[in-house]
């Protein structure tokens, strides 16, 4: 299974975001893009999911072309975003966060999978608590575990580790690595935290002005360039 875009475009008003992007995803890896603040990362990545309208180019799942499609649809088709600042559903409990993620799903399969609570523990400890109750950490392990009920082709994590305490981090790194060795879903990471990124990641997008300016498996990267090239 495999997530490809050619040429896509994108723009916010009469400003160009996004020049001639050209991507693969594939399943069983990670891909991570890099790049400095306000390069085009997120725009990326709303692109894909729906929730910004790409101006032009082609997005194509597992063979598949995907027209223009809203954010509902983008889901249904198998994308799922945990988008940075989590939002999640404050006055909902911790359960009724997961449940939102049935709505893609068929009725015998609305139950929250045992998986969930093994691989967050918190979630389980907390499931009657407000989402707007947790700590920082507690919503993002909330806001993964509500897309991973979705059972999605793409996950894509936006900054999933951005003013988060060390041990969640280490812990979300885990999952990454579960849903990673799972092999059936392509998993996007845009991440400033380089050490957790190049840890994790199969193969790199470099971003700058809207453009890619070098992408690659791993192995072709040298790590002290890489973080020379993305600190740019």
């Amino acid at each position: 299974m495999m997530l490809t875009t050619e040429g896509l475009t994108l723009h916010y008003g009469g400003s160009q975001i996004l020049h001639g992007i050209d991507f693969q995803a594939r399943a069983g890896e990670v891909t991570v893009i890099m790049g400095t603040n306000g390069v085009g990362k997120t725009s990326f990545l709303k692109a894909l999911a729906g929730t910004h309208p790409r101006s032009g180019g082609t997005v194509t799942l597992d063979g598949e072309s995907l027209g223009v499609l809203r954010a509902h649809e983008m889901a249904r088709r198998g994308l799922a975003v945990v988008p940075q600042g989590r939002m999640i559903f404050p006055l909902l409990t911790v359960r009724e966060n997961l449940e939102t993620g049935f709505a893609l799903l068929p009725k015998h399969q609305h139950r929250v999978p045992d998986a969930i609570y093994e691989l967050f523990p918190v979630l389980k400890d907390m499931t009657n608590r407000r989402g707007g109750d947790l700590s920082g950490g507690q919503q993002q392990q909330l806001a993964i575990a509500r897309a991973m009920i979705m059972k999605p082709r793409v996950l894509l994590l936006d900054e999933p580790t951005e003013g988060i305490q060390p041990n969640i981090i280490q812990q979300i790194g885990r999952v990454i690595r579960y849903l990673k060795d799972q092999g059936g879903m392509a998993i996007v990471l845009v991440e400033q935290y380089f050490d957790f990124a190049y840890g994790l990641a199969d193969r790199f997008y470099v971003f700058r002005r809207g453009t890619v300016t070098a992408h690659g498996p791993k192995s072709e990267f040298d790590m002290a360039a890489l973080r020379a090239e993305v600190s740019v």
